[in-house]
C-alpha cells in the first residue's frame, strides 16, 4: 500500500472516529435538551410561536436558526422535536435551512475571514432564501412528504401509560432519557453510514482536484463548486478556513460561497438522517433549496463588485 493511499486512510479514519464522537455527543445532548423543553412548553404554545398563518412564525424560525449554534446534522434532532409538537410546516423548513448556515460561530468566522460587507451580504442571502424556500414549500403542499412516524414520540421499551409524568414524577429525567436513546438508535445506522461515505470522500478528495475545477473564474466553476460542497462533509467552522486557504490559490470568490453554503447547508451525513423523516420528493427539494441558494450566491458575488 502506498504511502499515499495509507495518509488517506488514516485521515478518513481519523474523520471518521472525530464526526461519530462528536455527532453522537450533539445528538443526545441536543435530543435531550428538546425533551426538556417539551416538558415545559407545551406543544401548543410551539404552535402558536412557529404558525404557519403569519409571517411571524416564518421571522422567528429564521432567528431561531441564527441564533442556534448547530451544524447540518445536529439539527435534526430539534426539528424532530418540531415535528412532535405540530409546529407550522413552512417556519420547520425555515429553521432547517436557516440553523447550520446562520449561526453566530459562522458569521464571526466569515467577518474575521471575508470581512464584514462579504458577511453582511451572506447573511443576507441565506436568510431571504431560508424565509422564501420555507413559504414556498408550505404552498406547495410538501407537508405530505413527511414520514407519519416522524410526528410519534418513541416510547421507552417496557414503558406503557404508568410511566406518564403525573404518575412518575420522580423518574421524569429516566423517562426522557430512555425516549432520545430509543430515537437515537432508531438513526444511528443512518447517522455512521453517512459518516462513513463523507469521511471516505473528505480523505481521498485532495484540495488541489477542488481547485482545478472550480478554482477559475468562470460560472461553471460556481455549480461544481456547490455540487462538490454537499459530498465533502466538512462543518462550517473548519470549511470557511479551508475556502480561505483556497480562495488564497485563486478560487473565485463565487466559488468560494458555493462550496460553503454547500458543504455546511446540506452534508450527505444529513441527506441520509432526513431520509428517516422525510420521502424522498421532500429530500429533493431540500437538495434543491441548498444548491439554488449556492450558486445564487456564488453568482452574486461573481457578477457584483462584491467579488472584486
Amino acid at each position: 500500500m502506498s504511502p499515499e493511499v495509507t495518509a488517506a486512510l488514516q485521515e478518513a479514519g481519523g474523520m471518521f472516529l472525530f464526526l461519530a464522537v462528536e455527532l453522537t455527543a450533539l445528538f443526545l445532548l441536543i435530543s435531550y435538551g428538546v425533551a426538556v423543553l417539551q416538558e415545559y412548553i407545551s406543544p401548543a404554545r410551539i404552535q402558536a410561536v412557529l404558525s404557519s398563518r403569519n409571517g411571524r412564525g416564518y421571522v422567528v424560525a429564521a432567528l431561531m436558526g441564527a441564533i442556534t449554534p448547530f451544524c447540518s446534522c445536529s439539527t435534526i434532532p430539534f426539528l424532530k422535536g418540531l415535528l412532535r409538537a405540530r409546529a407550522g410546516f413552512g417556519p420547520m423548513m425555515v429553521f432547517l435551512f436557516s440553523s447550520p448556515l446562520l449561526n453566530p460561530v459562522i458569521i464571526g468566522l466569515f467577518t474575521v475571514t471575508f470581512g464584514l460587507q462579504v458577511a453582511v451580504v451572506y447573511f443576507l442571502i441565506a436568510m431571504v432564501v431560508s424565509v422564501a424556500a420555507g413559504v414556498l414549500l408550505e404552498a406547495l403542499g410538501f407537508e405530505r412528504h413527511v414520514e407519519p412516524a416522524a410526528y410519534e414520540a418513541p416510547v421507552p421499551s417496557g414503558c406503557g401509560s404508568s410511566c406518564s409524568a403525573a404518575s412518575q414524577p420522580e423518574n421524569r429525567w429516566l423517562r426522557l432519557w430512555k425516549s432520545v436513546w430509543k430515537d437515537f438508535k432508531g438513526v444511528l445506522p443512518y447517522l455512521l453510514g453517512g459518516i462513513a461515505i463523507g469521511s471516505f470522500i473528505y480523505g481521498f478528495m485532495p484540495t488541489g482536484l477542488i481547485t482545478e475545477y472550480a478554482g477559475s473564474d468562470n460560472l461553471f466553476a460556481i455549480p461544481v463548486a456547490a455540487v462538490i460542497g454537499i459530498p465533502l462533509y466538512i462543518r462550517a467552522e473548519a470549511v470557511i478556513p479551508l475556502s480561505a486557504a483556497l480562495a488564497a490559490k485563486g478560487m473565485s470568490l463565487g466559488a468560494v460561497m458555493a462550496l460553503i453554503i454547500g458543504s455546511a447547508g446540506a452534508s450527505l451525513t444529513e441527506v441520509i438522517l432526513l431520509r428517516a423523516i422525510f420521502r424522498m420528493p421532500m429530500i429533493l427539494a431540500f437538495l434543491a433549496v441548498i444548491l439554488t441558494m449556492a450558486v445564487g450566491a456564488g453568482l452574486i458575488y461573481a457578477l457584483t463588485p462584491l467579488g472584486a
